[in-house]
């Protein structure tokens, strides 16, 4: 599939090596690209902007087959685009992304309501999150407080979980996914800044029974499990946007590489560290892992190598290594170092890459949302924008 060049790749690893007469030279090749991509990201995320800007209510969602597809609020993606412009904001402090970012994030504050379905993390705390970490507005934080306490309906103390979906109960009972991981650090932020403890023993009864039962031996995950109401235990254990029940779906082993990296950096529980350490070992020494640390839509896909990529999966790896080489040492540092490069320096390349002004105007191409579903297949993403700012934000905060 898509190919980086090579020559840069070696320089841009360098930057890991233990040669002390080359580190100063590929930091600034790192920095440089670091830089550029944020300059691009910024640019291109104002003009998307300015498109929506008169349309009330509507958040960029992909683009396909030449058309804008967006979402009002409801749509689970619906606090990424708005993130992405805190994120922006952050890098380009100045008033006309400041103001975008508060239209915008404007647009989500119903969700701070919602009840009836675990996004309500995704949807708040990636854009009032942000915006309360960069602007400290006291209204965005009651924003959270409210959304946190919307998300806390839906856990059962009898099942130990927060419960994901209410549709398809003749199939699943009780389901969780592992995209579910992710909601649990708007708990853990809502227990801090409040005085209500009992969100953070849900975030980690859930993190917890999450750790227990979605993962397999080789510490893959399944993406869906469904729980019996009486005995508390699994029924059923699937992949709804995977190959296969048994295999590994690239952005659901994401989700959990970066889901228990947060939690051991907000809880300091070495458990965590551990499931996090192990689930990184799973990914990066993969069979089917490609060179360039950009996963297929599902490392078990019988079509690899002649089927997609998913740049989504990339990035949410790419934050959560960053934090990660932050809480290992020995040999790990470097491994997690070299990765995150490639897969920066393989993003930010034209293969992955928009045009200015094109794709829509999103920052990346070439993301799957659900491959069984023929749903959002090789096209951009606000979420994988969404954690490649996150990601890119990460890394000019360690080496600048």
């Amino acid at each position: 599939m898509h190919q980086y060049n090579m020559f840069y790749l070696v320089a841009f690893l360098g930057l890991v090596s233990c040669v002390p007469i080359q580190a100063s030279k590929d930091e600034q090749a790192l920095k440089s690209t670091v830089d550029s991509a944020l300059a691009f990201a910024t640019k291109q995320s104002m003009r998307m902007a300015e498109k929506y800007k008169y349309q009330e209510g509507e958040l960029p969602r992909t683009f396909q087959q030449g058309k804008d597809i967006s979402s009002d609020s409801r749509w689970w993606c619906s606090g990424f685009f708005p993130g992405v412009l805190w994120y922006v904001y952050e890098n380009d402090p100045n008033p006309d992304v400041l103001e975008y970012a508060k239209l915008y994030t404007a647009r989500v504050e119903r969700e701070k309501y919602t009840t009836d379905n675990h996004d309500v993390g995704f949807m708040i705390y990636c854009s009032f999150g942000n915006g309360y970490r960069l602007t400290q507005d006291p209204h965005y934080k009651a924003v959270m407080l409210t959304a946190a306490q919307s998300l806390a309906t839906r856990y059962n103390p009898k099942v130990g979980l927060i419960r994901s979906w209410d549709h398809n109960r003749e199939q699943w009972q009780y389901p969780v996914i592992i995209d579910n991981i992710m909601n649990l650090e708007l708990l853990l932020w809502a227990s801090v800044n409040s005085d209500d403890k009992r969100l953070k023993d849900i975030a980690l009864s859930h993190a917890d029974k999450t750790m227990v039962h979605h993962f397999r031996r080789n510490y893959s995950s399944y993406h869906v499990v469904s729980y019996d109401t009486v005995t508390a235990i699994p029924h059923r254990k699937q992949t709804h946007q995977g190959y296969s029940d048994e295999s590994s779906w690239s952005r659901g082993q994401a989700w959990g590489l970066y889901g228990y990296t947060y939690l051991y950096r907000e809880t300091g529980d070495e458990r965590y560290l551990r499931q996090a350490v192990l689930i990184a070992d799973y990914l990066l020494h993969h069979p089917n892992m490609p060179e360039d640390y950009i996963p297929y839509w599902d490392y078990d896909s019988p079509e690899i190598p002649e089927t997609y990529r998913d740049v989504s999966a990339a990035t949410i790896m790419a934050s959560a290594l960053i934090d990660l080489s932050s809480f290992v040492d020995g040999d790990r540092v470097e491994q997690y170092s070299k990765v995150i490069a490639t897969q920066i320096l393989t993003l930010a390349s034209p293969a992955y890459t928009a045009k200015l002004g094109e794709n829509g105007c999103f920052i990346l191409k070439h993301s799957v949302g659900a491959y069984p579903l023929k749903s959002e297949v090789d096209v951009p993403l606000t979420y994988a924008d969404y954690y490649y700012l996150e990601a890119l934000t990460k890394l000019k905060r360690k080496i600048h």
